[in-house]
């Protein structure tokens, strides 16, 4: 692989964790934006809806602006998009007449550079020329968890040592990140993703493909068995251990984002030696028994590593499903990237919603909801097993 093209995939790497940075920054921020602008908490909460309800509409909507101007030109307006979204957040707050809005703005512009992101970056590695694509697949992902661990580590920290009145300073700060992702997409060879069909890679292509709405199906528990545990970790460590909840986010969602890294940087690491249907199926049922471990283990610290059992056996499903559509989907391109993360966005939202609905309903018992989110690494594995005969008798492309 030419050496230029090895920056193109660490320009890949750095938006991931520009992503990251859309998705984790201001979460922390809501008890202080609570204090300072005098805004319900309930209200604030909404900018979380907002923020994955603008990416699940790039998601749907951004393939064929992406496909008229082209991947650099779209990494740049996604990371300029960041930039300006943390630097208006700095400001608006304290212009507007109702400083919600004034932090709604600022939220609504960075999502859109954070949707762009998770739409770019998986065909921009994928057109890549790099043998094991698998591996650099999962890498790639691991990025995500990285930078996620990054945020709350690095803003904790800020916010102990600076005083969490200075936020403004570290949202600043936040903007070098997807700063030097820009200048990077301005230099770094991107090679575009073709279809591998003369019918290209069309939505009514793809609609009649039985193995792409496979990989929907898979997207979908992906990002639902990934989250519906991960959005509980907080409050099982908070609550279970009696902790703070600044220690509890640590021990929570950091522990899961750890332990999910891991898992992927395993694997993208050591790729070529490791067969991902074999560490796909593995998974699932290690994915299905830290539910259990959840469920049914009454004590707190084991609780808690059912957790980061659950983080560590996930990892794959994504990346995973990424490089399987990619093999398998016929005139795959831009856009099935876009739907595939569609697909795992609504897994991301639905899964936690299954589990708090359920939950609610039995009330408040947590375990509850997750043991019946258990369904979603169940319909993984069964999905994993008709990708398999289908591919072993020859099914490659088409019906699945």
């Amino acid at each position: 692989m030419k050496t230029g093209y090895k920056m193109t995939i660490k320009a890949a790497y750095l938006g991931y964790v520009v992503q990251a940075i859309v998705n984790n920054f201001v979460p922390l921020l809501f008890v202080q934006m609570q204090s300072e602008f005098g805004i319900p908490l309930g209200k604030i909460t909404l900018l979380i809806t907002f923020n994955f309800g603008i990416q699940l509409l790039i998601d749907m909507f951004s393939a064929p602006f992406i496909d008229r101007i082209g991947y650099r030109a779209s990494m740049i307006i996604s990371n300029a998009s960041v930039i300006a979204g943390l630097l208006l957040l700095t400001v608006l707050p304290g212009i507007f007449v109702d400083p919600f809005f004034g932090i709604l703005v600022p939220v609504c512009i960075y999502a859109i550079g954070g949707g762009l992101q998770e739409v770019l970056v998986s065909p921009i590695v994928e057109a890549c020329p790099t043998d094991n694509k698998e591996a650099q697949m999962s890498l790639l992902h691991s990025a995500y968890c990285w930078g996620h661990m990054a945020v709350v580590l690095f803003s904790t920290l800020f916010f102990h040592f600076s005083g969490i009145s200075n936020w403004r300073y570290m949202a600043v700060l936040w903007c070098i990140i997807p700063a030097v992702d820009l200048i990077l997409f301005t230099r770094v060879p991107i090679a575009v993703l073709q279809p591998d069909t003369e019918e290209g890679a069309g939505l009514g292509a793809l609609m009649t493909q039985g193995v792409f709405w496979l990989m929907f199906i898979m997207m979908i528990c992906a990002g639902a068995s990934e989250q519906a545990v991960s959005q509980w970790s907080s409050a099982f460590a908070e609550i279970g251990l009696g902790v703070s909840k600044t220690l509890g986010d640590l021990l929570g969602p950091m522990f899961f984002a750890l332990c999910m890294a891991v898992s992927r940087t395993i694997y993208g690491l050591k790729g070529d030696r490791i067969d991902l249907d074999f560490f796909m199926k593995l998974s699932t049922w290690l994915c299905v028994l830290s539910y259990l471990v959840i469920v049914l283990v009454q004590i707190p610290v084991i609780a808690l590593l059912g957790c980061g059992l659950a983080g560590f056996s996930v990892g794959i499903f994504w990346p995973g499903t990424f490089s399987t559509a990619s093999a398998r989907i016929k005139g795959r391109g831009t856009l099935t990237f876009a739907l595939l993360a569609l697909a795992g966005d609504l897994g991301c939202s639905g899964g936690p919603t299954l589990a708090g609905a359920i939950a609610g309903a039995s009330d408040d018992n947590m375990r509850v909801g997750i043991g019946i989110a258990m369904i979603f690494p169940v319909i993984m594995a069964l999905c994993l097993g008709v990708n398999a005969y289908k591919r072993d008798t020859g099914t490659i492309h088409g019906d699945a």
